[in-house]
């Protein structure tokens, strides 16, 4: 499992991505872990606010630069085309 720095804001809050780069069963697994409703899910990855990241990274995500990220999801051809849909928001 994978998760980028929260350095995209919106809603007055800070996002990262979170990522697996060894199948989307495993990623949406994590996400049920943290609370993360599969709605939530952007086609590859899952946008997450910063204290969701730091409760990802105390169960074991790696924290990698978003290059990186990127990267590895290519790499494990996981990786699918940017959608429009939007960021998901907790209660």
């Amino acid at each position: 499992m994978l998760v980028d720095q929260a350095i995209w804001h919106w809603r007055g809050r800070r996002w990262a991505h979170l990522v697996s780069d060894e199948s989307y069963d495993e990623l949406h697994r994590f996400a049920e872990r943290l609370g993360i409703p599969r709605r939530a899910f952007q086609g590859d990855h899952y946008d997450v606010p910063e204290d969701y990241r730091l409760e990802a990274l105390r169960l074991g995500a790696v924290d990698v630069d978003a290059r990186v990220l990127v990267r590895r999801l290519r790499a494990a051809g996981l990786r699918r085309p940017r959608s429009t849909a939007a960021l998901w928001a907790p209660a």
